[in-house]
């Protein structure tokens, strides 16, 4: 499926999901008014349901934290590509994760009146409606596609490996509306007797000079070019001619170099341009990102403004020298920033650096030493729970740092990287990131970056969830860092 058309159905699967949700909530109010006091009276008196009109509140908060609660878990990427036991696994996501949600909104908001069994009944009749929802959403859907013959027709122009390669994806979304028509040869001399790949069903391979009595004679949606750059020129004949009957035209892009970029087109202004890139791109997403950025650094500097104070009375009160710890890093795209962390090594201690270069205990431009004895007793303590990196929630705020992402590097460390290390720089520097899970400061230099450049390829608000969760009991363990 391309990827607009999966955009599409991702949002009417959305769609369809809310408004499942929202009929869930007056079925389970019936089960929970009439049926579950009848089927419970033997054993005990389930208290009596307020009116429904007092449950409006509930239902306006299910109807916000569920949706985004399957935005999180990613239910609605690929979903025209799931089968049946992968969406009883998303459904089960969704209902659990929404469950949980709104019984913390109801502590929260102190909505005592409001009974727990009730949300649950809303769970379970919601699993059921949304299961027997897609199962229907996809089932009928495919159904209708085959009784009207609402087909989508390709016609591929090469007949190469590429052109292959499309074949199959063609094939593979036959459920989903895809047809092949053909496939055209575009280089010299007669075509080939048979497609490039073995395929399913048996395609004609037809000469070049043929395209423009086929897009009259047959119907064809879209001419897929999957062909050389030398070729491309030559064809541009046809691309006009598609063009000029209206035909959309696709071109693949294999004959450019080969790497993990992310290629798309975006115009500026009248001018179009082929846009690669190795980093996240979803702009939407990355508001996301940075506005939890901001509420949740702004709610913890109120909330943890006594023990900051506490920790700076302590720092002030056990060593000389300032309670801030200034340095100045590397963050997004090499920009410099001045971190802040509280001071956990004597006054002078980067004089000494040099001192004890040769005792370092990892290679790399990273410096790491776990017994550093220009650390106070008090700074091994932090760095052990990572307090002194508390005052990074006003980098944080001020859109320096994120909580999640690769974290800051000096900037003579950066002077140091290797090419494809320098990538881990195109994203915004963070608190915790993979390498935190599995070894904070035990891992080597390498296997650091690999991590961060994993996570970079692999982004998604969901996964900075994930680690922003599973830091927290990393932390406070005190595992792996000094």
């Amino acid at each position: 499926m391309f990827a607009r058309r999966a955009r599409l159905r991702s949002l009417i699967f959305a769609l369809y999901d809310l408004v499942l949700t929202a009929l869930a909530f007056p079925l389970a109010y019936l089960l929970r008014t009439y049926l579950l006091p009848r089927l419970a009276a033997r054993w005990v008196e389930l208290p009596a349901m307020f009116p429904f009109g007092d449950y409006w509140p509930l239902l306006v908060g299910m109807l916000l934290i569920w949706p985004v609660a399957g935005y999180l878990l990613r239910v609605y990427h690929g979903v025209e590509w799931r089968d049946l036991r992968q969406m009883l696994r998303d459904v089960t996501q969704v209902v659990s994760v929404g469950v949980v949600a709104t019984l913390a909104g109801l502590y929260l908001f102190k909505l005592d009146y409001i009974s727990r069994l009730f949300v649950l009944c809303i769970g379970m009749v919601a699993w059921v409606l949304l299961a027997v929802g897609r199962w229907l959403l996809l089932t009928v859907g495919a159904w209708l596609r085959e009784k009207l013959e609402r087909y989508h027709y390709s016609l591929i122009v090469g007949t190469g490996p590429e052109a292959g390669e499309l074949a199959k994806l063609i094939e593979a979304g036959e459920p989903l509306g895809l047809r092949l028509v053909g496939f055209v040869h575009a280089g010299e001399g007669s075509p080939p007797t048979a497609a490039p790949v073995e395929l399913r069903r048996t395609y004609p391979v037809l000469p070049l000079a043929d395209v423009p009595a086929i897009l009259h004679q047959r119907v064809v949606d879209e001419v897929l070019f999957a062909v050389g750059k030398e070729d491309l020129e030559r064809l541009e004949p046809l691309l006009l001619r598609c063009e000029e009957e209206g035909v959309k035209t696709r071109v693949q892009l294999q004959f450019l170099p080969r790497t993990f970029s992310r290629v798309y087109l975006e115009n500026l202004r009248h001018v179009p341009l082929l846009t690669f890139a190795s980093t996240p791109e979803n702009e939407l997403h990355l508001f996301v990102k940075r506005a939890a950025d901001v509420l949740l650094a702004s709610l913890l500097l109120v909330l943890l403004s006594p023990l900051l104070l506490l920790l700076a009375l302590l720092v002030k009160l056990t060593s000389s020298g300032p309670i801030l710890y200034r340095q100045r890093r590397c963050g997004l795209g090499g920009r410099q920033f001045t971190l802040y962390k509280f001071r956990s090594m004597i006054a002078g201690a980067e004089q000494q650096r040099a001192e004890l270069e040769a005792l370092r205990e990892r290679a790399g431009p990273a410096f790491k030493m776990a017994d550093d004895p220009r650390c106070t007793p008090l700074g091994r303590w932090m760095r052990k729970f990572s307090l002194d990196e508390l005052p990074q929630l006003w980098n944080i705020l001020r859109g320096d740092m994120s909580f999640v992402g690769p974290r800051p590097p000096l900037p003579e460390e950066v002077n140091r990287y290797e090419p494809w290390q320098r990538r881990r720089l195109r994203m915004r520097p963070g608190l915790t990131c993979l390498w935190v899970l599995e070894g904070r400061s035990q891992l080597s230099f390498e296997r650091w970056m690999r991590l961060d450049l994993a996570y970079i390829d692999t982004w998604s608000l969901w996964l900075d969830l994930k680690i922003f969760l599973k830091t927290i009991p990393r932390v406070l363990s005190g595992r792996g860092a000094y």
